[in-house]
């Protein structure tokens, strides 16, 4: 398969938000919140994160409504 056309192992803000259907802003919440699993790069002088797809589809498959005893699993 030709590499081009892969999805990149690892996302920007910005990429991971449309990955995920959701706004940019959403998903830094979610990161410095620790909702999402995120990585700072070193050497910046601002905060740059960035995130592992497998990271992202985990949170994807995580349940996010209610369970039956009212509970958040």
């Amino acid at each position: 398969m030709n590499q081009a056309h892969q999805q990149p192992e690892w996302f920007t803000p910005a990429e991971a938000a449309t990955y995920l259907r959701v706004k940019t802003r959403t998903v830094l919440m979610w990161a410095r919140t620790g909702q999402l699993k995120a990585y700072v790069l070193s050497g910046t002088k601002r905060r740059a994160w960035r995130f592992r797809q497998v990271d992202l589809d985990a949170n994807l498959e995580s349940p996010s409504v209610l369970s039956e005893t009212g509970r958040v699993s």
